[in-house]
Protein backbone atom coordinates (compact mmCIF):
# COMPACT_ATOMS: atom_id res chain seq x y z
CA UNK A 1 0.00 0.00 0.00
CA UNK A 2 2.82 2.41 0.82
CA UNK A 3 4.41 1.73 -2.54
CA UNK A 4 1.13 2.47 -4.32
CA UNK A 5 0.68 5.69 -2.36
CA UNK A 6 4.20 6.82 -3.13
CA UNK A 7 3.90 6.26 -6.89
CA UNK A 8 2.00 9.51 -7.73
CA UNK A 9 4.46 11.51 -5.66
CA UNK A 10 7.43 9.99 -7.50
CA UNK A 11 5.74 10.59 -10.84
CA UNK A 12 5.13 14.23 -9.94
CA UNK A 13 8.72 14.66 -8.83
CA UNK A 14 10.05 13.23 -12.11
CA UNK A 15 7.62 15.39 -14.10
CA UNK A 16 8.90 18.58 -12.49
CA UNK A 17 12.57 17.68 -12.43
CA UNK A 18 14.77 19.80 -14.67
CA UNK A 19 11.91 21.47 -16.55
CA UNK A 20 13.58 24.19 -18.60
CA UNK A 21 12.32 27.57 -19.79
CA UNK A 22 13.01 29.64 -22.89
CA UNK A 23 15.62 32.32 -22.28
CA UNK A 24 13.28 35.02 -23.62
CA UNK A 25 9.83 35.56 -25.09
CA UNK A 26 11.39 36.21 -28.50
CA UNK A 27 13.04 32.79 -28.49
CA UNK A 28 9.65 31.21 -27.73
CA UNK A 29 8.16 33.11 -30.68
CA UNK A 30 10.99 31.91 -32.96
CA UNK A 31 10.60 28.31 -31.81
CA UNK A 32 6.80 28.34 -32.06
CA UNK A 33 6.99 30.06 -35.43
CA UNK A 34 9.45 27.40 -36.53
CA UNK A 35 6.93 24.78 -35.45
CA UNK A 36 4.18 26.48 -37.46
CA UNK A 37 6.24 27.45 -40.52
CA UNK A 38 6.86 23.97 -41.82
CA UNK A 39 5.85 22.00 -44.86
CA UNK A 40 2.26 22.95 -44.07
CA UNK A 41 3.07 26.49 -45.19
CA UNK A 42 5.76 26.02 -47.80
CA UNK A 43 4.65 22.72 -49.32
CA UNK A 44 0.93 22.31 -48.59
CA UNK A 45 -0.36 25.90 -48.62
CA UNK A 46 0.66 26.75 -52.24
CA UNK A 47 -0.87 23.66 -53.81
CA UNK A 48 -4.05 23.78 -51.68
CA UNK A 49 -4.49 27.45 -52.62
CA UNK A 50 -3.70 26.62 -56.25
CA UNK A 51 -6.30 23.86 -56.37
CA UNK A 52 -9.04 25.94 -54.73
CA UNK A 53 -9.25 29.26 -56.47
CA UNK A 54 -6.15 31.05 -55.21
CA UNK A 55 -7.17 34.40 -53.74
CA UNK A 56 -10.71 33.33 -52.77
CA UNK A 57 -9.28 30.47 -50.73
CA UNK A 58 -6.65 32.77 -49.23
CA UNK A 59 -9.26 35.34 -48.19
CA UNK A 60 -11.29 32.84 -46.16
CA UNK A 61 -8.08 31.22 -44.90
CA UNK A 62 -6.99 34.56 -43.42
CA UNK A 63 -10.41 34.97 -41.82
CA UNK A 64 -10.19 31.52 -40.24
CA UNK A 65 -6.64 32.06 -38.99
CA UNK A 66 -7.93 35.06 -37.05
CA UNK A 67 -11.23 33.60 -35.84
CA UNK A 68 -10.34 29.91 -35.34
CA UNK A 69 -6.59 29.29 -35.53
CA UNK A 70 -5.50 32.11 -33.21
CA UNK A 71 -8.06 31.42 -30.43
CA UNK A 72 -7.21 27.69 -30.57
CA UNK A 73 -3.47 28.49 -30.45
CA UNK A 74 -3.97 30.69 -27.37
CA UNK A 75 -5.90 27.89 -25.63
CA UNK A 76 -3.18 25.35 -26.48
CA UNK A 77 -0.35 27.52 -25.11
CA UNK A 78 -2.41 28.18 -21.97
CA UNK A 79 -2.52 24.45 -21.19
CA UNK A 80 1.24 24.10 -21.60
CA UNK A 81 2.25 27.08 -19.50
CA UNK A 82 -0.20 26.23 -16.73
CA UNK A 83 0.93 22.60 -16.57
CA UNK A 84 4.71 23.10 -16.95
CA UNK A 85 5.27 19.44 -17.95
CA UNK A 86 4.68 16.83 -20.64
CA UNK A 87 1.18 17.11 -22.18
CA UNK A 88 -0.45 14.35 -20.12
CA UNK A 89 0.91 15.83 -16.88
CA UNK A 90 -0.28 19.29 -17.99
CA UNK A 91 -3.87 18.11 -18.31
CA UNK A 92 -3.62 16.01 -15.15
CA UNK A 93 -2.32 18.91 -13.05
CA UNK A 94 -4.90 21.37 -14.33
CA UNK A 95 -7.69 18.82 -13.86
CA UNK A 96 -6.53 18.14 -10.29
CA UNK A 97 -6.49 21.82 -9.31
CA UNK A 98 -9.83 22.44 -11.04
CA UNK A 99 -11.61 19.43 -9.58
CA UNK A 100 -11.99 17.74 -12.97
CA UNK A 101 -11.66 14.09 -13.93
CA UNK A 102 -8.15 12.65 -14.22
CA UNK A 103 -9.27 11.15 -17.52
CA UNK A 104 -8.35 14.44 -19.16
CA UNK A 105 -4.79 13.14 -18.89
CA UNK A 106 -5.65 10.81 -21.77
CA UNK A 107 -5.98 13.85 -24.02
CA UNK A 108 -2.29 14.53 -23.42
CA UNK A 109 -1.46 10.98 -24.47
CA UNK A 110 -3.56 11.43 -27.61
CA UNK A 111 -1.70 14.62 -28.49
CA UNK A 112 1.74 13.02 -27.98
CA UNK A 113 0.82 9.95 -30.04
CA UNK A 114 -0.72 12.06 -32.82
CA UNK A 115 2.34 14.28 -33.06
CA UNK A 116 4.73 11.33 -32.99
CA UNK A 117 2.87 9.50 -35.76
CA UNK A 118 2.86 12.70 -37.78
CA UNK A 119 6.63 12.90 -37.38
CA UNK A 120 7.12 9.35 -38.69
CA UNK A 121 5.70 10.14 -42.14
CA UNK A 122 6.64 13.83 -42.11
CA UNK A 123 10.27 12.72 -41.86
CA UNK A 124 9.91 10.60 -45.01
CA UNK A 125 8.56 13.55 -47.02
CA UNK A 126 11.30 15.76 -45.54
CA UNK A 127 13.82 13.16 -46.71
CA UNK A 128 12.69 13.87 -50.28
CA UNK A 129 13.87 17.45 -49.72
CA UNK A 130 17.39 16.19 -48.99
CA UNK A 131 17.32 14.19 -52.22
CA UNK A 132 16.13 17.16 -54.29
CA UNK A 133 18.60 19.51 -52.64
CA UNK A 134 21.42 17.33 -53.93
CA UNK A 135 19.75 17.16 -57.35
CA UNK A 136 19.69 20.97 -57.46
CA UNK A 137 23.34 21.20 -56.36
CA UNK A 138 24.41 18.74 -59.06
CA UNK A 139 22.59 20.60 -61.85
CA UNK A 140 20.03 17.83 -62.51
CA UNK A 141 17.27 20.37 -63.22
CA UNK A 142 18.97 21.91 -66.27
CA UNK A 143 16.81 21.35 -69.36
CA UNK A 144 14.44 19.12 -67.41
CA UNK A 145 11.22 18.20 -69.23
CA UNK A 146 7.90 17.53 -67.50
CA UNK A 147 7.91 13.79 -68.25
CA UNK A 148 11.51 13.42 -67.07
CA UNK A 149 10.76 15.35 -63.89
CA UNK A 150 7.82 13.09 -63.10
CA UNK A 151 9.99 10.03 -63.79
CA UNK A 152 12.68 11.33 -61.38
CA UNK A 153 10.13 11.69 -58.60
CA UNK A 154 8.60 8.29 -59.31
CA UNK A 155 12.07 6.72 -59.25
CA UNK A 156 12.72 8.20 -55.81
CA UNK A 157 9.45 6.87 -54.41
CA UNK A 158 10.10 3.45 -55.95
CA UNK A 159 13.49 3.10 -54.22
CA UNK A 160 12.97 1.97 -50.58
CA UNK A 161 16.68 2.04 -49.70
CA UNK A 162 17.24 5.60 -50.86
CA UNK A 163 14.09 6.82 -49.10
CA UNK A 164 15.02 4.99 -45.90
CA UNK A 165 18.49 6.60 -45.93
CA UNK A 166 17.15 10.13 -46.48
CA UNK A 167 14.45 9.51 -43.86
CA UNK A 168 17.22 8.43 -41.47
CA UNK A 169 19.35 11.47 -42.32
CA UNK A 170 16.50 13.86 -41.53
CA UNK A 171 15.59 12.02 -38.33
CA UNK A 172 19.24 12.10 -37.24
CA UNK A 173 19.46 15.88 -37.73
CA UNK A 174 16.31 16.33 -35.66
CA UNK A 175 17.51 13.93 -32.98
CA UNK A 176 20.89 15.64 -32.52
CA UNK A 177 19.37 19.06 -31.94
CA UNK A 178 16.63 17.91 -29.56
CA UNK A 179 19.07 15.72 -27.60
CA UNK A 180 20.83 18.87 -26.37
CA UNK A 181 17.67 20.15 -24.70
CA UNK A 182 15.76 23.40 -24.90
CA UNK A 183 18.45 25.99 -24.14
CA UNK A 184 21.47 24.27 -25.75
CA UNK A 185 19.62 22.50 -28.56
CA UNK A 186 16.32 23.78 -29.94
CA UNK A 187 16.89 27.37 -28.82
CA UNK A 188 20.34 27.62 -30.41
CA UNK A 189 19.06 26.03 -33.62
CA UNK A 190 16.04 28.30 -34.09
CA UNK A 191 18.09 31.43 -33.32
CA UNK A 192 20.12 30.65 -36.45
CA UNK A 193 17.58 28.84 -38.59
CA UNK A 194 14.61 31.20 -38.39
CA UNK A 195 16.51 34.39 -39.39
CA UNK A 196 18.18 32.34 -42.13
CA UNK A 197 14.79 31.12 -43.33
CA UNK A 198 13.43 34.68 -43.38
CA UNK A 199 16.43 35.96 -45.36
CA UNK A 200 16.19 33.13 -47.87
CA UNK A 201 12.47 33.73 -48.31
CA UNK A 202 12.97 37.44 -49.09
CA UNK A 203 15.79 36.69 -51.57
CA UNK A 204 13.65 34.07 -53.32
CA UNK A 205 10.62 36.37 -53.52
CA UNK A 206 12.70 39.16 -55.10
CA UNK A 207 14.27 36.78 -57.63
CA UNK A 208 10.99 35.04 -58.46
CA UNK A 209 9.12 38.31 -59.00
CA UNK A 210 11.92 39.60 -61.26
CA UNK A 211 12.27 36.53 -63.50
CA UNK A 212 8.67 35.29 -63.34
CA UNK A 213 5.21 36.71 -63.97
CA UNK A 214 4.74 38.69 -60.75
CA UNK A 215 1.61 40.49 -61.99
CA UNK A 216 -0.22 37.22 -62.73
CA UNK A 217 0.84 35.82 -59.35
CA UNK A 218 -0.39 38.93 -57.52
CA UNK A 219 -3.78 38.73 -59.28
CA UNK A 220 -4.05 35.03 -58.45
CA UNK A 221 -3.18 35.60 -54.78
CA UNK A 222 -4.81 38.95 -53.98
CA UNK A 223 -7.83 39.49 -56.26
CA UNK A 224 -10.46 37.11 -54.92
CA UNK A 225 -13.27 35.63 -57.00
CA UNK A 226 -15.69 34.35 -54.38
CA UNK A 227 -17.67 32.41 -56.97
CA UNK A 228 -14.95 29.76 -56.53
CA UNK A 229 -16.01 29.09 -52.95
CA UNK A 230 -18.11 26.17 -51.78
CA UNK A 231 -18.49 24.18 -48.56
CA UNK A 232 -15.51 21.92 -49.34
CA UNK A 233 -13.21 24.91 -49.90
CA UNK A 234 -14.34 26.48 -46.62
CA UNK A 235 -13.56 23.27 -44.71
CA UNK A 236 -10.15 23.06 -46.40
CA UNK A 237 -9.44 26.65 -45.36
CA UNK A 238 -10.35 25.90 -41.74
CA UNK A 239 -8.14 22.81 -41.79
CA UNK A 240 -5.23 24.71 -43.31
CA UNK A 241 -5.55 27.42 -40.65
CA UNK A 242 -5.21 24.78 -37.92
CA UNK A 243 -2.37 22.92 -39.68
CA UNK A 244 -0.45 26.14 -40.33
CA UNK A 245 -0.47 27.04 -36.63
CA UNK A 246 0.35 23.50 -35.39
CA UNK A 247 -2.92 23.32 -33.47
CA UNK A 248 -4.17 19.86 -32.49
CA UNK A 249 -0.82 18.30 -31.61
CA UNK A 250 1.47 18.18 -28.60
CA UNK A 251 4.20 20.49 -29.93
CA UNK A 252 2.64 23.80 -28.92
CA UNK A 253 1.59 22.40 -25.54
CA UNK A 254 5.19 21.39 -24.77
CA UNK A 255 6.65 24.64 -26.13
CA UNK A 256 4.11 26.55 -24.04
CA UNK A 257 5.23 24.61 -20.96
CA UNK A 258 8.67 26.24 -21.30
CA UNK A 259 7.17 29.77 -21.48
CA UNK A 260 7.80 32.07 -18.50
CA UNK A 261 4.88 33.29 -16.41
CA UNK A 262 5.41 36.98 -17.25
CA UNK A 263 4.92 36.50 -21.01
CA UNK A 264 1.67 37.59 -22.63
CA UNK A 265 0.12 34.58 -24.34
CA UNK A 266 -2.29 36.61 -26.54
CA UNK A 267 0.53 38.89 -27.71
CA UNK A 268 2.99 36.11 -28.51
CA UNK A 269 0.30 33.97 -30.17
CA UNK A 270 -0.73 36.95 -32.33
CA UNK A 271 2.87 37.49 -33.44
CA UNK A 272 3.18 33.80 -34.29
CA UNK A 273 -0.07 33.78 -36.29
CA UNK A 274 0.80 37.00 -38.14
CA UNK A 275 4.32 35.90 -39.05
CA UNK A 276 3.13 32.43 -40.03
CA UNK A 277 0.51 33.89 -42.38
CA UNK A 278 3.07 36.27 -43.88
CA UNK A 279 5.40 33.34 -44.61
CA UNK A 280 2.57 31.46 -46.34
CA UNK A 281 1.79 34.45 -48.59
CA UNK A 282 5.46 35.10 -49.36
CA UNK A 283 5.86 31.45 -50.31
CA UNK A 284 3.07 31.98 -52.83
CA UNK A 285 5.06 34.90 -54.26
CA UNK A 286 8.04 32.57 -54.63
CA UNK A 287 6.18 29.79 -56.41
CA UNK A 288 3.38 31.28 -58.50
CA UNK A 289 5.38 33.86 -60.53
CA UNK A 290 7.50 30.95 -61.80
CA UNK A 291 4.45 28.76 -62.37
CA UNK A 292 2.66 31.39 -64.46
CA UNK A 293 5.77 32.51 -66.35
CA UNK A 294 6.22 29.02 -67.79
CA UNK A 295 2.58 28.19 -68.37
CA UNK A 296 2.47 25.58 -65.63
CA UNK A 297 -0.68 24.65 -63.74
CA UNK A 298 -1.17 26.39 -60.36
CA UNK A 299 -3.31 23.40 -59.36
CA UNK A 300 -0.32 21.09 -59.53
CA UNK A 301 -1.29 19.27 -56.36
CA UNK A 302 1.15 17.74 -53.85
CA UNK A 303 3.68 17.09 -56.62
CA UNK A 304 4.06 20.80 -57.40
CA UNK A 305 7.24 21.13 -55.34
CA UNK A 306 8.91 17.94 -56.55
CA UNK A 307 7.65 17.67 -60.14
CA UNK A 308 6.42 21.03 -61.45
CA UNK A 309 8.95 23.48 -59.96
CA UNK A 310 12.13 21.56 -60.93
CA UNK A 311 11.06 21.96 -64.58
CA UNK A 312 10.88 25.74 -64.08
CA UNK A 313 14.18 25.80 -62.17
CA UNK A 314 15.83 24.26 -65.21
CA UNK A 315 14.68 27.14 -67.44
CA UNK A 316 14.87 30.36 -65.44
CA UNK A 317 18.04 32.49 -65.22
CA UNK A 318 20.08 31.36 -62.22
CA UNK A 319 17.83 28.33 -61.90
CA UNK A 320 20.48 26.08 -60.33
CA UNK A 321 21.15 28.57 -57.52
CA UNK A 322 17.45 29.44 -57.19
CA UNK A 323 16.50 25.77 -56.92
CA UNK A 324 19.23 25.08 -54.37
CA UNK A 325 18.15 27.99 -52.17
CA UNK A 326 14.51 26.94 -52.46
CA UNK A 327 15.20 23.42 -51.19
CA UNK A 328 17.44 24.81 -48.42
CA UNK A 329 14.44 26.93 -47.40
CA UNK A 330 12.21 23.86 -47.40
CA UNK A 331 14.74 21.90 -45.35
CA UNK A 332 15.03 24.63 -42.69
CA UNK A 333 11.24 24.84 -42.44
CA UNK A 334 10.94 21.06 -42.14
CA UNK A 335 13.61 20.83 -39.42
CA UNK A 336 12.17 23.60 -37.24
CA UNK A 337 8.77 21.88 -37.42
CA UNK A 338 10.27 18.49 -36.67
CA UNK A 339 11.84 19.79 -33.46
CA UNK A 340 8.39 20.53 -32.05
CA UNK A 341 7.06 17.14 -33.20
CA UNK A 342 9.96 15.26 -31.60
CA UNK A 343 10.16 17.18 -28.31
CA UNK A 344 6.85 15.86 -26.83
CA UNK A 345 7.97 12.23 -27.14
CA UNK A 346 11.38 13.02 -25.65
CA UNK A 347 9.78 15.00 -22.81
CA UNK A 348 7.38 12.12 -22.14
CA UNK A 349 10.22 9.56 -21.97
CA UNK A 350 12.19 11.81 -19.61
CA UNK A 351 9.28 12.35 -17.25
CA UNK A 352 7.66 8.93 -17.37
CA UNK A 353 10.60 6.59 -17.83
CA UNK A 354 13.31 8.62 -16.10
CA UNK A 355 15.58 8.49 -19.16
CA UNK A 356 18.31 11.07 -19.71
CA UNK A 357 17.66 13.59 -22.46
CA UNK A 358 20.10 11.93 -24.87
CA UNK A 359 18.81 8.39 -24.23
CA UNK A 360 15.23 9.59 -24.62
CA UNK A 361 16.09 11.27 -27.95
CA UNK A 362 17.91 8.17 -29.25
CA UNK A 363 15.05 5.88 -28.23
CA UNK A 364 12.33 8.08 -29.73
CA UNK A 365 14.37 8.66 -32.89
CA UNK A 366 14.95 4.94 -33.44
CA UNK A 367 11.25 4.15 -33.03
CA UNK A 368 10.20 7.03 -35.30
CA UNK A 369 12.60 5.90 -38.03
CA UNK A 370 11.41 2.30 -37.78
CA UNK A 371 7.70 3.22 -37.88
CA UNK A 372 8.42 5.61 -40.76
CA UNK A 373 9.60 2.68 -42.85
CA UNK A 374 5.94 1.71 -43.30
CA UNK A 375 5.47 5.01 -45.13
CA UNK A 376 8.62 4.40 -47.19
CA UNK A 377 7.39 0.94 -48.20
CA UNK A 378 3.88 2.24 -48.99
CA UNK A 379 5.32 3.79 -52.17
CA UNK A 380 6.97 0.59 -53.40
CA UNK A 381 7.05 -2.93 -51.91
CA UNK A 382 3.85 -2.41 -49.86
CA UNK A 383 2.09 -0.20 -52.41
CA UNK A 384 -0.69 -2.80 -52.67
CA UNK A 385 -1.45 -2.74 -48.92
CA UNK A 386 -4.71 -1.00 -47.97
CA UNK A 387 -4.85 -0.90 -44.13
CA UNK A 388 -8.22 0.89 -43.99
CA UNK A 389 -9.99 -1.23 -46.61
CA UNK A 390 -12.66 -2.10 -44.00
CA UNK A 391 -13.78 1.56 -43.97
CA UNK A 392 -15.65 2.18 -47.26
CA UNK A 393 -14.60 5.83 -47.88
CA UNK A 394 -10.93 4.96 -47.25
CA UNK A 395 -10.73 1.52 -48.86
CA UNK A 396 -8.29 2.63 -51.58
CA UNK A 397 -5.83 4.44 -49.29
CA UNK A 398 -2.21 3.31 -49.06
CA UNK A 399 -0.40 3.13 -45.71
CA UNK A 400 0.88 6.69 -46.17
CA UNK A 401 -2.55 8.01 -47.18
CA UNK A 402 -4.18 6.14 -44.31
CA UNK A 403 -1.74 7.58 -41.75
CA UNK A 404 -2.23 11.06 -43.18
CA UNK A 405 -6.01 10.63 -42.99
CA UNK A 406 -5.95 9.35 -39.42
CA UNK A 407 -3.48 11.94 -38.13
CA UNK A 408 -4.15 15.10 -40.12
CA UNK A 409 -7.89 14.75 -40.69
CA UNK A 410 -9.05 12.85 -37.61
CA UNK A 411 -6.68 12.85 -34.62
CA UNK A 412 -5.43 16.44 -35.01
CA UNK A 413 -8.91 18.02 -35.35
CA UNK A 414 -10.13 15.84 -32.48
CA UNK A 415 -7.22 17.02 -30.32
CA UNK A 416 -7.89 20.65 -31.19
CA UNK A 417 -11.61 20.19 -30.46
CA UNK A 418 -10.98 18.63 -27.04
CA UNK A 419 -8.42 21.30 -26.09
CA UNK A 420 -10.93 24.03 -26.92
CA UNK A 421 -13.64 22.29 -24.86
CA UNK A 422 -11.24 21.76 -21.93
CA UNK A 423 -10.03 25.36 -21.83
CA UNK A 424 -13.19 27.21 -22.83
CA UNK A 425 -15.77 25.08 -20.99
CA UNK A 426 -14.18 22.95 -18.26
CA UNK A 427 -11.57 25.02 -16.46
CA UNK A 428 -12.53 27.93 -14.22
CA UNK A 429 -12.97 31.52 -15.30
CA UNK A 430 -10.23 32.45 -12.83
CA UNK A 431 -7.68 30.19 -14.53
CA UNK A 432 -8.58 31.45 -18.00
CA UNK A 433 -8.24 35.07 -16.95
CA UNK A 434 -4.93 34.45 -15.19
CA UNK A 435 -3.41 32.75 -18.24
CA UNK A 436 -4.88 35.20 -20.75
CA UNK A 437 -3.29 38.00 -18.73
CA UNK A 438 -5.28 40.90 -20.14
CA UNK A 439 -8.83 40.33 -18.98
CA UNK A 440 -9.93 43.95 -19.31
CA UNK A 441 -11.44 45.49 -22.43
CA UNK A 442 -12.79 43.50 -25.38
CA UNK A 443 -9.89 41.11 -26.04
CA UNK A 444 -10.66 38.52 -23.41
CA UNK A 445 -14.47 38.40 -23.97
CA UNK A 446 -13.88 38.14 -27.74
CA UNK A 447 -11.39 35.29 -27.33
CA UNK A 448 -13.68 33.52 -24.86
CA UNK A 449 -16.65 33.80 -27.23
CA UNK A 450 -14.66 32.44 -30.19
CA UNK A 451 -13.02 29.67 -28.16
CA UNK A 452 -16.33 28.55 -26.64
CA UNK A 453 -18.54 28.55 -29.71
CA UNK A 454 -16.94 29.28 -33.07
CA UNK A 455 -13.78 27.17 -32.68
CA UNK A 456 -15.48 23.92 -31.51
CA UNK A 457 -18.20 24.15 -34.16
CA UNK A 458 -15.72 24.77 -36.99
CA UNK A 459 -13.38 21.97 -35.87
CA UNK A 460 -16.30 19.57 -35.37
CA UNK A 461 -17.39 20.29 -38.95
CA UNK A 462 -13.92 19.30 -40.26
CA UNK A 463 -13.89 16.20 -38.08
CA UNK A 464 -17.31 15.04 -39.29
CA UNK A 465 -16.56 15.85 -42.93
CA UNK A 466 -13.35 13.77 -42.80
CA UNK A 467 -15.39 10.69 -41.84
CA UNK A 468 -17.36 10.70 -45.10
Amino acid sequence: MDQVAQKPARTEEVARRGHEQWSSDMVFVLAALGSAVGLGNIWRFPYVAGENGGSAFIAVYLLFVLSIGLPALIATIMVGRRGQASPDHCFERIAATEGLSRRWRQLGWLLVLTTFLLLTFFSVVAGWIFDYLFKALSGRFAGLEADTSAALFDALKADPLRQALWHGAFMSCTLVVVAFGIRRGIEVAVKWMMPGLALLLVVLVVHSMSVGDGAAAARFLFQPDFSELDADVLLLAVGQALISLSVGGAGMVVYGSYLRREASIPRTASVIASADTLVALLTGLVIFPIVFAFGLEPSGGPGMIFVTLPVAFGQIPGGALFGTLFFVLLLLAALTSAFSMFEPAVSWLEQHRGLSRKRAALSAGAVAWFVGLSTVFSFNIWSHVRPLAWIPPWRDMSIFQGLEQLVANLASPLGALLISIFVAWKVSERLRREEFGSANGVLYPTWRLLARYFVPVAIAAIFIASLF
